[in-house]
């Protein structure tokens, strides 16, 4: 094997859960091509956090490699939802939330995709047109056996648990588009695997090189434990102000940080390995280590300047103990002056629903003025200059 495609190897294998087949890959990346990459999101969501960064940022790393990126955009699929996963059906979105979640999708996926060489396609341009010959003729191509052997449908099954024949369309749809961008690599996280695999099974069938697949470990949240989600409330958001990311990065445990630098960091397998040696001899320190990872994600999803502002004030709140760093919030006018602590942790942008804020009362891990509150029913007197600590890292200060 040449030496540069050992090292552009080196670089797709770090993180990665599954390449499927490997010598596939490395017999593409041989023919020095272009190669043309895919990842496909359905717009269910406005806001995606650093979970779905994981993916992008090894789709990131293809178009640094100088492959062809394609983001694809599932406006179509998104009318189904992915059962990937899913215990029933997906309600149904209207085209007024795909288009306003799609547009989003790319502000967001911009920062971590280089635009100017990033494809932008929607599945709508082929699956509209598909007559209902061409969608049996799809059907066709994969047997009732084949799709109910995905985990998600066998199990709604064996309990008897309602699976609407449009869910059943979904992998193929997916597949499909693999076919239409005829691509080469398909990227997604490693609840995609059928999905991913269909791409290469239909491909196969339309006469095309089938795909090599490359799925991704799924990111654990801020708490070592569930998956990264908004509604778990264990999330850094994309769309969240640096200092408030960089804060609620330093708050992982140092076994977490190593599963941060190798997934959101773009360190290879022994890079890590290397620093993991560090902290055993004793020669690197875990805080000083914490504090460069939080500072490479923060450059790398939003800039080396709020990289750079963020740990600033980090320093200064959590090292100075200097609370005039911390982020002032004016509070709406007319706001009563007394407020449900709920109510009060929502205006400082601090929490996104009650029971996230009432996870973190249980957990005693909101203070008004250092004192702890441990009532969910609390009543806050909010004055000019009060200091509200959320969490471990988040710091506001009422004007």
């Amino acid at each position: 094997m040449k030496p540069e495609i050992s090292k552009a190897l080196e670089v797709i294998k770090s993180g990665v859960a599954q390449l499927i087949p490997e010598e596939d890959l490395i017999k593409k990346l041989s023919r020095g091509t272009t190669l043309k990459i895919k990842l496909g999101l359905d717009p269910t969501a406005p806001d995606l956090h650093l979970g779905h960064a994981v993916v992008l940022g090894k789709l990131r790393q293809f178009q640094d490699l100088g492959h062809e990126v394609t983001f694809l955009i599932g406006d179509y699929t998104a009318r189904i939802g992915d059962p990937s996963g899913k215990s029933k059906t997906r309600p149904v979105l209207n085209d007024e939330d795909i288009d306003r979640n799609a547009k989003t999708y790319f502000e967001q996926v911009s920062r971590i995709l280089d635009p100017k060489k990033t494809v932008v396609r929607y599945n709508g341009e082929w699956l509209s047109k598909l007559t209902f010959a061409d969608v049996i003729k799809l059907c066709g191509k994969v047997t009732l056996a084949q799709i109910t052997e995905r985990e998600d449908f066998a199990k709604r099954l064996k309990e008897n648990s309602s699976i609407s024949m449009h869910e059943l369309l979904y992998p193929l749809m997916q597949g499909y588009d693999s076919v239409a961008l005829q691509s080469d690599v398909e990227l997604g996280g490693t609840d995609q695997t059928f999905n991913l695999l269909m791409g290469r099974h239909l491909q196969g069938h339309y006469g095309q090189e089938p795909q090599v697949i490359l799925t991704m470990p799924i990111l654990e949240g801020l708490d070592g434990v569930q998956k990264m989600s908004k509604s778990l409330g264990n999330y850094v958001g994309l769309w969240e102000e640096a200092p408030v990311a960089y804060g609620k990065l330093m708050s992982v445990s140092d076994t977490l940080m190593w599963r941060y630098y190798l997934l959101l960091c773009g360190k290879t397998e022994a890079e890590v390995a290397a620093l993991q040696k560090g902290v055993a001899e004793q020669s690197l320190h875990p805080m000083k280590l914490k504090k460069e990872m939080a500072f490479i994600i923060i450059k790398r999803f939003w800039s080396e300047k709020d990289a750079e502002a963020a740990q600033q004030q980090f320093e200064a709140l959590f090292q100075k103990h200097d609370y005039s760093a911390a982020k002032e919030v004016e509070l709406p006018a007319g706001t009563e002056k007394s407020l449900w602590i709920v109510d009060l942790l929502k205006v400082l942008g601090a929490i996104t629903s009650s029971s996230d804020a009432k996870r973190l009362i249980e957990s005693k891990a909101v203070e008004v003025d250092e004192n702890p509150i441990t009532d969910f029913k609390a009543m806050i007197a909010w004055k000019s200059g009060m200091v509200i600590k959320v969490g471990k890292h988040r710091i506001y200060k009422i004007k």
